[in-house]
């Protein structure tokens, strides 16, 4: 399993997000550095991200909201979600970033 993995779920119809893609990227100076990247399975789901262990630093994951929304007939206000966040702890093994998604909010928490 991937040391980053998400959720994504579609709050306005209370189903799994599936076929998101998202990208995992890294802060590297004053840029990013691609780490990996995944579409969300029928559950909602990345569990293949990227590697089973990452350095302590700045992180980011781009979900592609716009294509996805567009797939179902949908607009949406946010082409993208970016959730940036740290990694402070070299041994905690696993970091979950869920989503929930609508044409028109989101949240993310850290999840466990």
């Amino acid at each position: 399993m991937s040391a980053v993995t998400t959720h994504v779920l579609d709050a306005a119809t209370g189903t799994p997000a599936a076929g998101v893609a998202v990208v995992l990227e890294r802060a590297v100076g004053n840029g990013w550095d691609r780490v990996g990247t995944a579409a969300t399975d029928a559950d909602g789901r990345c569990g293949d991200l990227g590697p089973t262990a990452l350095a302590v630093g700045t992180y980011r994951l781009d979900f592609a909201t716009a294509a996805w929304f567009a797939a179902s007939g949908r607009e949406t206000f946010y082409p993208s979600v970016v959730v940036v966040f740290a990694i402070t702890d070299p041994d905690r093994a696993h970091h979950h970033v869920p989503l929930l998604l609508s044409p028109f909010a989101y949240t993310t928490y850290r999840g466990s």
